[in-house]
């Protein structure tokens, strides 16, 4: 195992602890006994994941020199917290069935609601507590990181970061939404949404996070940095995201085969596709994609159109391309040695995963 390897272990170690710890001191707070299946939810849901955004700002917080602290694990595990909130909320809106191989958290609501014969619609109650629940963690994910313990002087010169971060990741959301409605699927279109909704809340501010609090305050080269290495992440981040959806193993992603086909989701990897198919392939796109009832057959013609148009190539030629864009920006930055190489190790994790 490489050192940063075992570091990252300890990272997800470390915020897996932060996070139940959190939820531990919230129960005696909730108190009343019908709330305990939304605190169950939360926990569980939270249970997993690969911990890169804390991973990116934990090692930009040492690149400025910070030194080791409970406090930093704490403050990044507030970005899972907001990460969860955005996962169950995109569950929601895409009406997926399936969250890391397990019920998404409105279908899991409308199972609780179905076996217990309450009244009113099961659909309806399931979709109300699961946007309850993603409210939650999104209040959460601002409390842990005002609770951290980090100095006051480091909380205060991030806290901008912190917020704007947020909204972008909301408007990424809305754009998403319409990116779907208007159906304009231009790859710079999607780009737009992967920057605002993923590459950027993923990558880039969570980097720019950990180094604005080692340095307490933002300077020049922090910025170049964040928009050179985070932003080349972040789009391959998502690039990668983006292929997973249509071509990942289900028992890996956790997520059945070509998902992202049935949701619709106007992806740049679409994008690729629709600017070069022929009339017909560009047709056969228009009229299966978004289909909830697409069945094996239909994602396998989706997945045939998407790679004989090249769409597939050019995505991990693309994926590449600001992976080495991403590395060659690290050369010249002012951080720690051991910072450079596991911000190196990370951007090829974040790029070639599989789940």
């Amino acid at each position: 195992m490489t050192p940063s390897a075992a570091a990252l272990d300890t990272i997800r170690s470390e915020v897996d602890r932060s996070l139940r710890e959190f939820v531990d001191r919230q129960r005696p707070l909730v108190g009343a006994p019908e709330l305990v299946p939304l605190l169950t939810a939360a926990e569980e849901f939270l249970a997993g994941g690969k911990r890169l955004r804390p991973a990116f700002c934990y090692w930009g917080w040492h690149g400025a020199g910070g030194e080791d602290d409970p406090a930093l694990f704490t403050a990044a595990a507030s970005l899972e917290l907001l990460q969860a909130s955005a996962l169950v909320h995109d569950d929601v809106m895409d009406a997926s069935d399936l969250r890391r191989g397990m019920p998404s958290a409105h279908r899991r609501f409308q199972a609780m609601h179905e076996k217990a014969g309450w009244r009113g619609s099961a659909g309806q109650f399931g979709e109300g507590a699961a946007i309850l629940l993603g409210n939650l963690l999104l209040i959460w994910s601002g409390e842990m990181w005002r609770n951290s313990g980090l100095p006051v002087e480091s909380l205060a010169a991030a806290q901008r970061i912190h917020d704007h971060m947020r909204t972008e990741l909301m408007c990424g959301q809305y754009l998403d939404l319409l990116e779907q409605a208007h159906e304009e699927n231009t790859f710079d279109s999607a780009l737009r949404v992967a920057l605002f909704k993923s590459g950027k809340y993923s990558v880039e501010q969570p980097l720019r996070l950990g180094l604005v609090l080692a340095a307490r305050g933002v300077e020049p080269w922090i910025d170049r940095l964040c928009e050179q290495y985070g932003r080349s992440v972040g789009i391959a981040f998502q690039l990668r995201d983006d292929v997973l959806g249509v071509f990942g193993d289900p028992a890996e992603t956790g997520k059945p085969a070509g998902d992202d086909l049935r949701e619709g989701k106007r992806t740049m990897l679409v994008a690729r596709a629709l600017a070069v198919a022929t009339p017909l392939q560009a047709r056969t796109v228009e009229e299966t994609l978004g289909d909830p009832d697409l069945d094996a057959a239909g994602v396998a013609r989706l997945r045939q159109i998407i790679e004989e148009t090249g769409a597939l190539a050019a995505c991990e030629s693309m994926i590449k391309e600001y992976l080495d864009h991403a590395l060659v920006s690290l050369d010249g930055a002012p951080i720690t040695p051991r910072s450079r190489t596991a911000l190196a190790d990370l951007a090829v994790a974040a790029t070639s995963r599989r789940t």
